[in-house]
């Protein structure tokens, strides 16, 4: 696996590629980072992932300086998935200097369900994967459906500025828990580990009785939110929603996902279930 830490020598290792599939990450990767490296083996003559722990997306307070960073360990992992190369840039070589031109995303995507509690959030996710997307040139470009939001946010970046790239959603991996995979896990102490897989239950207990035809969505909402509470959460928000646009449902809705994010302790956990 190459390993490159400048725009200049990625591009220079990239020019004869062929097809490029790219898996960005932030690192301290997971069975479900591995994942989408072993299905972007199948869609590209040469596969890159990226580690970069991007400043632009984490507002003041949050846990920009203390997320994980596990390099040698991520390293290994990416070579035995098979990775070609690596980028892995400081914030020098990323933001040389300040960021001054940004890609806002529309209101109706940015300030609903995370955006509303992290606020510039997806600001930050957008302006640094078109950036990613511009340094490696990809054909196609994975990324986990864990990141609901943000998965629709890229999705429609990519069809509103053309960029020819086809973007593929790897599924959320999951522990046999139940728990949905993530880098913030770790902060996780043993008693509140043994109690995260319940918002899984309780998004599944949710789908379930969708299927089955219930459709006052409001009060599912907040049955699983007070659920949550009484076992020591801090929900953010429990919302049904469209795939598509993530609106709230209408009428003519032609499919359905749950979506969530809680404090458990200090960890903030989302998760999502589509219908």
């Amino acid at each position: 696996m190459n390993i490159c830490e400048t725009i200049s020598d990625l591009r220079n290792r990239l020019k004869t590629a062929g097809r490029i599939a790219f898996v960005p990450t932030m690192g301290n990767l997971h069975d479900g980072h591995i994942s989408l490296m072993h299905q972007a083996r199948q869609q590209g003559d040469c596969v890159v992932a990226s580690i970069f722990v991007n400043r632009l997306q984490f507002r003041p307070g949050e846990d920009f300086e203390r997320y994980p960073r596990t390099f040698e360990a991520d390293c290994q992992r990416l070579r035995a998935a098979d990775v070609d190369v690596l980028f892995f840039p400081d914030e020098t070589e990323m933001y040389p200097q300040p960021q001054r031109y940004h890609v806002e995303p529309p209101v109706e995507h940015d300030q609903i369900l995370e955006g509303e509690f992290r606020p510039g959030h997806f600001r930050g996710v957008a302006t640094v994967v078109t950036k990613l997307f511009n340094i490696v040139q990809p054909q196609v470009a994975l990324f986990g459906s864990k990141d609901y939001q943000q998965l629709m946010v890229i999705r429609n970046l990519v069809a509103d500025l053309a960029l020819p790239i086809t973007i593929i959603a790897g599924d959320t991996v999951r522990a046999e828990d139940g728990l949905a995979l993530s880098s913030r896990n770790g902060y996780l102490t043993a008693a509140e580990r043994a109690e995260a897989p319940r918002l899984y239950r309780l998004l599944s207990d949710m789908r379930q009785a969708i299927l089955r035809g219930e459709r006052d969505y409001a009060k599912l909402e907040q049955h699983v939110a007070e659920t949550l509470r009484e076992h020591g959460w801090r929900p953010d928000y429990v919302a049904v929603r469209e795939k598509l646009g993530l609106q709230l449902p209408s009428a003519h809705e032609s499919g359905l996902v749950i979506l969530a994010a809680a404090l458990l302790g200090s960890t903030r956990l989302i998760d999502n279930l589509e219908v």
